[in-house]
């Protein structure tokens, strides 16, 4: 996933891009307000996924940004900010931000926030099913708020983390998930003593569904989901 963290100052930008890397993100660094606008232009390509917006930049007001941001479309921005009045928190989200953390953060609290804003749905994104709360894969349909799953029509039962699992690897069909963003998405939790438990998963989901090659094991890092040929 494609991440756009808007930061002036080079310090802080590089550690935090050594983070956000470890956990799977692919960071693209702007210095101020004009290059996160032109790194977000259309015609770029691909797509972020989520942006890490400062509101102390040198040529522009983080508000401004995040307000031509949000003209522009619906991508998740959280500000990341010094200004800890309730104020300013009130400000950001009125303009458009999607969440809100304050200097000095913990990375681990940030990496969940990241997470958290990119599962809620896009407005107005393209829709996946006749229900924009539906996923559909080819001869699979995800059900989100029933929390079922069917394959050509005919209901599969599967677990309660099974499901997570799957949701949460068909919502980004083709984008690698690193196994410590998804123990720590479905069984919040961390990684240790957990890895056998989501390989189990993986291959109970596999069988179940009777698609071995829908979970695709990228070796040494974690899984995606790739999605039938219609």
């Amino acid at each position: 996933m494609r991440l756009l963290l808007v930061e002036d100052d080079d310090h802080v930008a590089a550690a935090l891009s050594a983070v956000l890397s470890r956990h799977g993100f692919d960071v693209v660094h702007a210095r101020n307000g004009e290059e996160a606008l032109q790194a977000l232009l259309p015609a770029k390509t691909p797509p972020f996924g989520v942006v890490l917006l400062d509101l102390g930049l040198p040529d522009q007001d983080g508000y401004e940004v995040c307000g031509k941001i949000r003209k522009r479309g619906s991508i998740p921005v959280i500000m990341v900010t010094a200004r800890a009045d309730v104020r300013s928190r009130i400000h950001g989200l009125n303009l458009g931000a999607d969440d809100y953390v304050v200097k000095p953060y913990d990375t681990g609290e940030l990496i969940a926030r990241i997470h958290a804003v990119m599962r809620r749905p896009a407005p107005g994104g393209p829709e996946t099913g006749e229900d924009s709360s539906d996923l559909r894969l080819g001869a699979v349909r995800i059900e989100l708020p029933t929390r079922q799953v069917s394959v050509d029509g005919s209901v599969v039962q599967l677990t309660r983390k099974e499901f997570d699992l799957l949701a949460l690897l068909a919502q980004r069909p083709g984008v690698v998930f690193r196994r410590e963003q998804i123990i720590s998405e479905v069984w919040r939790t961390s990684w240790e003593g957990t890895g056998r438990t989501l390989e189990v998963h993986v291959a109970s989901l596999r069988a179940k569904l009777h698609m071995p090659a829908l979970i695709e094991t990228v070796r040494g890092v974690g899984y995606r989901l790739v999605a039938p040929a219609t």
